[in-house]
C-alpha cells in the first residue's frame, strides 16, 4: 500500500494508526502523512527540537508521506532537506497545510509541531496535532514511530 496524490476517489477517512515496531510497511499497515514543523520540532531546527532526522527516515521507510510545514520560506525548507539528503513529498508554509491534505491520500494525517500556531493550522486543516515536547512525545512517539525515550 503506498500513498499517492489524490485521484477521483477522494481522501479516505483518517483512522487510528497501527504502526508496526519493525518500521516496514505491510498489508495491515495504514499509510500516514506526517508533516513536520522545523524550528523547535526537528533536531536541525533553530532552536533544535526533539524529532530526529532518523525518525523522518523511519517514516519514509514505512512508506509514509513526509514533508515540512513551517513559517520558513519553502526555498529554505528545501535546502534544509537537501542538507540531510532527504527528498520530502511536500514543503509548504503553515497556512497551506489544508492543500497538502487535499493533494495526498492517506489513512491518517499528523502535524508535529511545538506551538499553538502549529496546533491551530493543523486542526484547521483536519490534521491530528502532536506536540513536540518530551511529555507529549512519551504518549505519541512509541506508538507512531516505534521508539521510546526523550527524542524520536
Amino acid at each position: 500500500m503506498t500513498a499517492r496524490p489524490l485521484g477521483g476517489d477522494g481522501p479516505r477517512r483518517p483512522g487510528p494508526l497501527q504502526a508496526g515496531g519493525d518500521g516496514a510497511a505491510g498489508p495491515a499497515t495504514l499509510i500516514a502523512l506526517v508533516s513536520f514543523d522545523i524550528d523547535g520540532t526537528l533536531e536541525i531546527g533553530e532552536p533544535p527540537g526533539i524529532v530526529t532526522i532518523e525518525t523522518v527516515r523511519r517514516a519514509r521507510r514505512r512508506g509514509w508521506v513526509v514533508g515540512s510545514c513551517s513559517d520558513r520560506p519553502v526555498s529554505y525548507q528545501q535546502r534544509l532537506w537537501e542538507r540531510v539528503a532527504l527528498a520530502p513529498d511536500f514543503t509548504v508554509l503553515k497556512h497551506q497545510l489544508a492543500g497538502v491534505r487535499a493533494r495526498f491520500q492517506a489513512d491518517v494525517y499528523y502535524h508535529i509541531g511545538d506551538t499553538e500556531v502549529d496546533d491551530h493550522f493543523a486542526s484547521s486543516a483536519g490534521f491530528r496535532f502532536l506536540r513536540a515536547d518530551p511529555a507529549a512525545h512519551a504518549r505519541w512517539g512509541p506508538a507512531l514511530f516505534g521508539v521510546e525515550g526523550g527524542r524520536t
